[in-house]
C-alpha cells in the first residue's frame, strides 16, 4: 500500500515528525517497507504566465515564448506544441537545478536568446512521458515555488502489509491506525448525499446473492468531455503509484485509494438494458480492458441484458469502458466476497489493484458512501446530473460480525503484564470497536471492516499493539536443555554435500513441484501428486524425483554458454503408492560436459559413466564399508540400457540409480549434450559402519594376478564378490587392473584380470598357501561363470 504522507495528514494528522509516524505505523504492525521523497531534488522553478507565443525565425519546430515569473519578464526558446498565450507552467530560471543535476544556463538556440526553460513532467520527475509542458491550473499563482505549489515536498510511505489487514488498503484505513496510535478516535469522514436530479436509473437483477450479498450503482448524464483530471488529483494518484487516465476512471481510483471501496465506471450508451449479475454461460467470453480475451463459463460476471461487461471484482470490459467521448456513466460499487474474488481471480490469472481488496475483503456498508463520495468528484471536475442511488442487498447473506469475549484475568497471561481496564477499553474504542463491561471482562463488537476479529486473542493482539510491543516485558526464557547424542552410524548430509563440492559439484535448489508433462517424459508409469492450487500450469505436480528441477537447471547453464555442469541436490522426492504419497529424502546429482575444467594441459576428455560412477564410490566411501554396496545392471526406463546400474548392499536393498540419460529421452527434452545422472536414497546412504580397532599384521603380503575368460554379459563385480567369498579370511584386497576385449578372444567374451592380494594376521603365507587360494578361487568361479584361466 503506497500513499503520500500529506494526503493521510489530511484524515490524521498527529504531532509527529516523518520518521516518527513511520516508526509508530511499523510498531503498529504496519510494517513500513520504504519511505521516499514524493519528488526528485530540483530547485529555482516557479509558476508562470506565458504571456505571447510567436514561431522561432530560424526553426520550425521551435516557439519563441514571452514568459513572466512573477519577478520579472523572460524570453524562452520552446520546442514544445501545446503553448499558448495565458497557458501557466513551471519555468526553470537561469541557475535552476533539474533532477539529475542538470544546471540551466542563458543558451542560444538558432541565433536566438534563451533565459531559461519551460518545463514537462518527465523533466521534473513527476511523470514517465514528455506529452509537452507541464500545464498547470488558470489559478496557479505567477511566481510562487513549484515545489510548495505542488507540495512536493512530500514522502511516500509504502506499506508491506498482512493478508489479514485488507482494511488498510486506503488513506481511511491508515489514518484509523494512526489516530488509534495516538490516543485518539477518528470519525468516519463526512461524504454529503447527492440529491438526484434525474428519474434515470438501471434496472439490477442480482442472480448470485451468496457472491454479492449488496451491489450499489447510479447513473450520471451530461457529463463534460472537455473536462480534465485537475493535478492535485494526478498527483495524489502518482503518489499512490497509479497514473491519470481519464477523469472518470481516475474518480474511482481516487475513491478506492481513499476510501478502501473498488468502483467501476461503464460507458452508460454501452449497456443494453439494465444490469445483471450473474455466472458466466458456457462458451461466454469477454474481452478485458487491457485486451485478454477470457472464457466467463463459472465466472461471475456483471451483465447487461445482452452479454457480459466486467469480471465481478477483477476486471471492467473493454466494450464498455469510459472514453473521451462518453457523456453518460454508470457508476458501480459492490461486496464482492472474498472467497468468490480470490477464486475467480486465479482462475483467470488475473491480480489487480480491486481484486486485491475484495480478496481481504472490504467493508460492506461502504458501498453507498463510496457511490457519494464518487459523485461529488465528477459533478466538481466534470458537471452532470446524477440520478438515485440504486442499492440491492440481501442482509440474509451479508456478513456478520459476531461479539467477541474478553476476558480479563486472560491478558497478562498472554502479554505478561497488567493492562489497565481503562487502557483495554480505550484501546478497543479507538479502534471503532464497539465494547461493554462485563463482569468477567468486556463483550466486544468490531467494526464491518475488520474481519481479522474473530477470537479473544485477536481482540488481545490489537490491546498489545496499542499499548505498544516495546512496552511488554522481557523475560529470560526457561528452559530444560537436551544434548542430543551424535550418532557416529549416521551421516550428516553436510558430509555429502562436502564430498560433492570437493568433486567441482554445485548446490542447486529446485521446487518441490514441477511440471507433470516434463516428469511424464521421464517417469511415463509413476503415478503424479498433482496440487489443488498450483502456482502454475506448469509447476502443478509433486516431484517424484529430483531429476526433472536438475535436468532443467543443467539445461538452463548450457543454454548459457556453460560448457561444464556438475550441480547435486538434497532434498524429498514424493512416490504415490497404492493412493497413499510416500516422501523420502534423496541426495541427486547430474553432470555434462569434461572431467576437469579447461587448462593449458590440452583438452579434456569429456564425462563418461565411469566418472559419475567414481562420484559415487567416493560417497559410499563416507560410510565407512563401500564394499557392503555393489552395482547391478538396471535403472528406470529414463537411463540408457547399456550405461545405467542399481546400487544395491548386500542384503540386496536397493540404495538408488546412476547412469547416463537415455538418448531417446535425451532427445525429447531437447538437451544437446550427454548427460549423466545419480539419485541415492538417504536413508540408506547416511548409515555408516561404526569404526572399529584391528591390529596391522606384521606379515607380509603375497600377490597372485589371475587372467579370466568370461562370457561378456558377467559382471566384474560379481567376479570380485565370489573371488572374495572363495579365497576366505586371507584375502585382504581384490583389484581389477585389466579387461581386454579382442584378439585371441573369442567373440562374446572378455578377458578379467584381478590381483588377489592375500595377508595372514598370525603367520607368513608361503607359495604352496597362496597357490591353493588361487586354485579355490579359480575353480569357484569357473563352476559358477564358466570362467577359464586366459592362456
Amino acid at each position: 500500500m503506497k500513499f503520500s504522507e500529506a494526503w493521510l495528514r489530511e484524515f490524521v494528522n498527529p504531532d509527529w515528525d516523518t520518521d516518527t509516524l513511520s516508526a509508530k505505523l511499523t510498531m503498529t504492525g504496519l510494517e513500513v517497507d520504504y519511505l521516499l521523497p514524493a519528488a526528485e531534488a530540483f530547485s529555482s522553478i516557479v509558476v508562470a504566465e506565458l504571456l505571447e507565443v510567436s514561431p522561432h525565425p530560424d526553426a520550425e519546430k521551435l516557439r519563441v515564448c514571452r514568459v513572466n515569473s512573477g519577478s520579472a519578464e523572460h524570453n524562452i526558446v520552446c520546442g514544445a506544441s501545446n503553448v499558448y498565450p495565458g497557458m501557466r507552467a513551471p519555468l526553470a530560471v537561469i541557475g535552476a537545478k533539474l533532477p539529475g543535476g542538470i544546471k540551466i544556463r542563458k543558451s542560444k538556440l538558432r541565433g536566438v536568446e534563451s533565459e531559461g526553460m519551460l518545463c514537462s513532467g518527465k523533466e521534473l520527475g513527476l511523470t514517465e512521458d514528455a506529452d509537452g509542458i507541464l500545464e498547470l491550473p488558470k489559478d496557479a499563482p505567477v511566481g510562487e515555488d513549484f515545489r510548495a505549489f505542488l507540495q512536493l515536498d512530500d514522502n511516500i510511505f509504502d506499506l508491506d502489509l498482512t493478508p489479514n489487514r485488507g482494511d488498510c488498503l486506503s488513506i481511511l484505513g491508515v489514518a484509523r491506525e494512526v489516530a488509534a496510535a495516538a490516543g485518539q478516535s477518528l470519525p468516519e469522514p463526512e461524504v454529503p448525499r447527492i440529491a438526484g436530479k434525474i428519474v434515470d436509473k438501471l434496472n439490477v437483477q442480482v442472480d448470485v446473492f451468496e457472491e454479492c450479498p449488496r451491489f450499489a450503482g447510479r447513473v450520471v448524464k451530461n457529463i463534460s468531455t472537455d473536462a480534465v483530471t485537475p493535478l492535485w488529483m494526478e498527483e495524489k494518484l502518482r503518489r499512490s503509484g497509479l497514473r491519470a487516465i481519464h477523469p472518470v476512471v481516475d474518480i474511482t481510483n481516487f475513491v478506492m485509494l481513499e476510501l478502501g471501496q473498488p468502483m467501476h465506471a461503464f460507458d452508460l450508451a454501452t449497456l443494453d438494458g439494465g444490469i445483471v449479475v450473474r455466472h458466466g454461460k458456457p462458451g461466454e467470453r469477454l474481452t478485458l480492458l487491457d485486451g485478454e480475451d477470457v472464457d466467463l463459463e463459472g465466472i461471475l460476471a456483471v451483465c447487461d441484458e445482452g452479454s457480459a461487461r466486467a469480471v465481478a471484482g477483477v476486471k471492467g470490459g473493454l466494450g464498455s469502458g469510459v472514453t473521451t467521448e462518453t457523456t453518460d456513466i454508470f457508476f458501480e460499487a459492490a461486496y464482492w466476497t472474498p472467497k468468490m474474488v480470490a477464486q475467480r481471480a486465479r482462475k483467470l490469472g488475473l491480480h489487480t489493484d480491486a481484486s486485491h481488496r475484495f480478496e481481504r475483503g472490504v467493508d460492506p456498508n461502504a458501498q453507498i458512501r463510496a457511490i457519494e463520495r464518487a459523485t461529488e468528484l465528477l459533478l466538481d471536475l466534470a458537471g452532470g446530473e446524477p440520478g438515485p442511488v440504486i442499492v440491492v442487498a440481501s442482509k440474509d447473506h451479508l456478513p456478520k460480525r459476531d461479539e467477541v469475549n474478553l476476558r480479563r484475568d486472560r491478558i497478562p497471561k498472554v502479554l505478561g503484564m497488567e493492562v489497565r481496564d481503562e487502557d483495554v477499553e480505550q484501546a478497543l474504542n479507538n479502534l471503532g470497536m464497539v465494547v461493554e463491561r462485563t463482569k468477567a471482562g468486556w463483550r466486544v463488537r468490531p467494526p464491518t471492516y475488520r474481519f481479522d476479529i474473530e477470537i479473544e486473542e485477536d481482540l488481545i493482539e490489537e490491546v498489545a499493539r496499542l499499548v505498544g510491543y516495546d512496552n511488554l516485558p522481557e523475560y529470560s526464557g526457561a528452559a530444560q536443555l537436551f544434548v542430543h547424542p551424535d550418532e557416529e552410524t549416521r551421516i550428516p548430509s553436510d558430509r555429502f554435500k562436502e564430498a560433492l563440492v570437493d568433486r567441482g559439484y554445485r548446490e542447486a535448489m529446485t521446487y518441490s513441484f514441477f511440471d507433470p508433462v516434463y516428469q511424464k517424459k521421464l517417469f511415463p508409469n509413476e503415478d503424479l501428486l498433482s496440487l489443488a492450487n498450483p502456482i502454475s500450469e506448469d509447476l502443478s505436480a509433486m516431484r517424484v524425483s529430483l531429476w526433472p528441477g536438475l535436468l532443467d537447471a543443467l539445461d538452463r547453464n548450457l543454454r548459457r554458454q556453460r560448457e561444464r555442469v556438475r550441480l547435486f541436490e538434497f532434498g524429498k522426492r514424493f512416490l504415490t503408492r497404492d493412493g497413499k504419497t510416500k516422501e523420502q529424502l534423496v541426495l541427486s546429482g547430474v553432470v555434462s560436459g569434461s572431467v576437469e575444467p579447461e587448462s593449458w594441459g590440452g583438452k579434456q576428455p569429456s564425462v563418461s559413466f565411469f566418472d559419475i560412477k567414481h562420484d559415487v564410490d567416493a560417497l559410499l566411501a563416507l560410510t565407512g564399508d563401500a564394499s557392503a554396496f555393489e552395482y547391478q545392471p538396471g535403472g528406470p526406463s529414463c537411463l540408457h540400457p547399456g550405461q545405467s546400474a542399481e546400487i544395491k548392499n548386500l542384503t540386496g536393498e536397493s540404495l538408488g540409480y546412476l547412469g547416463a540419460l537415455h538418448p531417446g529421452v535425451q532427445k525429447t527434452l531437447q538437451i544437446e549434450r550427454k548427460v549423466y545422472l545419480f539419485e541415492l536414497l538417504f536413508e540408506q546412504l547416511s548409515a555408516a559402519k561404526l569404526p572399529s580397532f584391528e591390529a596391522i599384521s606384521k606379515y607380509p603380503e603375497i600377490r597372485r594376478d589371475i587372467a579370466l575368460v568370461v562370457d561378456e554379459q558377467v559382471p566384474v563385480g560379481e567376479l570380485c564378490t565370489t573371488a572374495r567369498e572363495a579365497a576366505g579370511n586371507c584375502l585382504r584386497e581384490t583389484v581389477v587392473f585389466d579387461i581386454y576385449r579382442g584378439e585371441a578372444i573369442e567373440s562374446g567374451r572378455k578377458s578379467v584380470a584381478l590381483g588377489l592380494i592375500l595377508q595372514d594376521k598370525s603367520r607368513t603365507l608361503k607359495d604352496e598357501d597362496a597357490d591353493k587360494v588361487v586354485s579355490g578361487v579359480v575353480a569357484q568361479l569357473k563352476e559358477k561363470y564358466n570362467a577359464l584361466i586366459r592362456e
